[in-house]
């Protein structure tokens, strides 16, 4: 399904629409996507907590990661198909719904899928908490993936993964003006990788990689969640999208 331009409708109808994608994507990848040991759940993380959240929930060095016994692709053997796998050139909200990824020893935090609302565009300070949120999953060992199907603002002229990126690499980071909307896999590390790709309005979702160690990941059928979500919506809100109604 091609991506719909979501500045056709309020900041509540994304919300309601982000919530069912959010529920459709869990339970995909509670049907057999996750390797055995791992689970999705939504939850609320809010973004100035979640750095104690990480804190108390990383492994020390003496108890690391679970590696998984079956599932997930190792990169070395299916590097993710994507346009842009980035490496750092130098070292360098109000409560809301996030998908969380855990591990049954001890259902620490494994991974986060972050979709991009309109709140965490509509103020500079809204910007820098979803980036500290993003910055503090990272720099705790815990990967992330980005949907970020909202246009660049003013407080995010770049998009983003630009401001994101920024945190670890002195490289500024500048998106194709002509594909404005990112996804973006992140591999958490003392130097995370970044796995990019942009579209504009009106392309279809790549599936993405969802990584669950550094060197292995699970693919994220963006597509096909997205496409459940927006049938669940009322066909008001669809027809306004699809552009067979005016905006309302």
């Amino acid at each position: 399904m091609p991506v719909h331009d979501w500045r056709r409708v309020d900041a509540g109808t994304f919300h309601a629409f982000h919530t069912g994608w959010i529920t459709h994507l869990s339970e995909a990848l509670n049907a057999g996507l996750l390797p055995r040991g791992y689970y999705a759940m939504p939850e609320q993380h809010g973004g100035r907590l979640i750095a104690d959240v990480l804190t108390l929930q990383t492994p020390s060095p003496s108890d690391p990661p679970p590696m998984p016994e079956e599932g997930g692709v190792a990169v070395a053997d299916a590097p993710p198909q994507v346009r842009l796998r980035l490496t750092p050139t130098s070292a360098g909200r109000a409560t809301r719904r996030t998908l969380t990824i855990r591990h049954v020893s001890g259902h620490r935090v494994i991974a986060l899928i972050e979709i991009v609302s309109p709140a965490n565009k509509d103020r500079a300070a809204h910007v820098a908490e979803l980036v500290d949120k993003a910055e503090a999953a990272l720099c705790h060992g815990v990967h992330l993936l980005l949907v970020d199907l909202l246009l660049p603002g003013p407080h995010d002229p770049q998009g983003l993964h630009a401001a994101i990126w920024a945190r670890f690499d002195d490289e500024p980071y500048l998106p194709p003006a002509s594909e404005p909307l990112t996804l973006a896999a992140y591999a958490a590390g003392p130097a995370p990788e970044a796995y990019v790709e942009h579209l504009p309005i009106g392309a279809p979702l790549a599936e993405m990689p969802l990584f669950l160690t550094p060197d292995r990941y699970v693919n994220t059928p963006l597509d096909q969640t997205y496409t459940l979500a927006f049938r669940g919506m009322p066909a008001v809100w669809r027809d306004v999208l699809n552009g067979y109604a005016p905006i309302v």
